[in-house]
């Protein structure tokens, strides 16, 4: 099957991107042509970088390429703000242009807030309304839209996927953390992430172990949150344990990160705005524990996989955080949870296959079990 994929890829930073990459890839294997069209920037094999966020005819634009390239199904990775002023509103010019050519579109949304704004809600009419199929990645994401837009038949639930891989060995040895319990943040510094909750507690969780460090990971985007992030640092550097902090900064190389998520021992999520996360499934991926906050997404994942706790207050976090580092039972068993869990059901070799199946369902030639070939 030729795919055709709508949305940011790496280099270029964003969640969403990275996502798509390795939906490619996972695709790619399964015997199917796949193509991105993307924003300037992206780099790759049969990628595009075509438009920009600030272009108000990137709709046309995109709509150009894509019948150039002659996809089976084009495959829209939704965020808002990556395709356009005023939420994003372009790509539903480019979905009415395929709906008009008959080009059949797959739309993942990414964002489903249990509460719609209204901006959102007529972006959404549009794209639930004239997309041939949706995908979410939650039930109760589903729930929502159906609420809103009916369309009950055409909305698919995937999970985010996660990659399957070995762990990386010596870790630990390579930022010098041999015989330390760790504990990890990682992300951008944002003041929704909560990370500056764990700084405030961390001291007393040292009152109880002396080899325990809080390791941070991660970047700011541009100029966002700096004052926040000037207090987030100043409160690191004052911290009266700040001997078992790191920091480490950058945009870190995928080798790199799972270097620095393969370290941890238990990764904290608290999160007070969101929904998936894609650093969970960078941790599930080495079968690391997490300790989220109690938002609906995560518990969900959480109820699948017991791969962690969900937690509402700063005791409940606490007394997870020691059980996971103190008990190794327990610790090993989250840890097999989650092996099992990717295993068995949001490995990308199967989500790709599940990708395949509402590809299938959209296609206007059943082609079946037929395969694309290419040799040079």
């Amino acid at each position: 099957m030729r795919i055709a994929f709508i949305s940011t890829y790496p280099p270029i930073e964003c969640g969403i991107g990275t996502y798509t990459s390795y939906l490619n890839e996972a695709l790619k294997k399964n015997h199917n042509e796949t193509f991105v069209v993307s924003q300037i920037g992206a780099q790759g094999e049969n990628v595009f970088p075509v438009f920009s966020p600030e272009n108000n005819s990137l709709g046309s634009e995109i709509f150009s390429i894509c019948d150039k390239i002659t996809p089976d199904v084009i495959h829209i990775q939704h965020e808002y703000g990556l395709y356009g002023s005023q939420r994003g509103v372009q790509i539903t010019e480019f979905i009415i242009r395929c709906k008009i050519a008959g080009e059949p579109v797959v739309t993942t949304l990414h964002t489903v807030s249990s509460r719609l704004a209204d901006a959102d809600k007529v972006i959404l009419r549009i794209v639930v309304g004239e997309s041939s199929a949706i995908i979410v990645h939650e039930n109760d994401q589903k729930k929502t839209l159906v609420r809103h837009f009916g369309q009950e038949e055409k909305i698919h639930v995937i999970p985010h996927g996660v990659r399957e891989l070995p762990p990386i060995p010596g870790a630990k040895h390579s930022l010098g953390l041999e015989g330390k319990k760790v504990i990890l943040l990682c992300g951008y510094f944002r003041p929704t992430k909560g990370f500056h909750r764990v700084v405030e507690w961390f001291p007393e969780i040292c009152e109880s172990m002396d080899d325990v460090v809080l390791l941070i990971a991660g970047k700011s985007r541009g100029l966002e949150f700096r004052e926040y992030q000037h207090k987030f640092f100043e409160a690191i550097n004052n911290s009266p344990v700040s001997d078992q902090i790191m920091v480490l900064r950058g945009q870190f190389p995928q080798h790199t990160f799972d270097t620095i998520v393969s370290t941890s021992d238990v990764v904290i999520l608290p999160y007070e705005l969101g929904a998936q996360s894609g650093i969970m499934a960078q941790c599930f991926a080495f079968s690391k524990p997490v300790i989220t906050s109690d938002l609906p997404a995560f518990k969900s994942i959480l109820k699948k996989s017991r791969g962690g706790y969900a937690c509402s207050t700063r005791q409940e976090y606490l007394d997870k955080i020691k059980t996971i580092l103190n008990d190794k039972k327990i610790a090993q068993s989250l840890r097999e949870n989650i092996r099992a869990y990717v295993k068995n059901d949001v490995g990308w070799s199967i989500l790709a296959k599940s990708h395949l199946d509402v590809y299938q369902s959209v296609v206007r030639v059943p082609y079946g079990k037929a395969r694309y070939v290419y040799w040079e």
